[in-house]
């Protein structure tokens, strides 16, 4: 590192060393920030956490599984029922228990427009929960 000479040049070229002592500080100075500052960050909180079991919940609200065939022909809970029943059935289900839940099984050749008017009347019956049925195998 060159700082001064001892000649007497009037000429003095730009000094291009790189000065590290003050970068060499700094790094200090972080790592003795960072070594007294890690151990107060792994200090935890003691907490007496509830105990949770991981036994499933057995109480399943009641479901209506409606099946509709390719044809349009629908079907409660196994039972052959035209479309025009749907609504009063919907309503006197809602009304016995709200909870109550859909389980739409369509056939894959069944318009989708039987399956949305099965929802719609089930959605003005009053029922909230609405889910479909698949075949897992294909």
């Amino acid at each position: 590192m060159a700082f001064g000479s001892m000649h007497d040049n009037s000429r003095q070229a730009p000094m291009s060393e790189i000065n590290v002592v003050p970068l060499v500080d700094v790094m200090l100075v972080l790592l003795i920030i960072f070594i007294i500052t890690a151990p107060l960050l792994t200090h935890s909180v003691k907490i007496d956490l509830p105990k949770a079991d991981s036994t499933p919940n057995l109480t399943q609200p009641e479901h209506i599984e409606l099946a509709i065939r390719g044809d349009g022909s629908l079907f409660w809970n196994g039972e052959p029922v035209i479309q025009a029943m749907l609504t009063a059935r919907f309503t006197a289900v809602v009304a016995t228990s709200p909870q109550t839940e859909l389980h739409i099984k369509a056939d894959k050749l069944a318009h989708y427009e039987h399956v949305a008017k099965a929802m719609s009347l089930a959605s003005k019956a009053g029922i909230t929960k609405i889910g479909f049925i698949t075949d897992p195998a294909e």
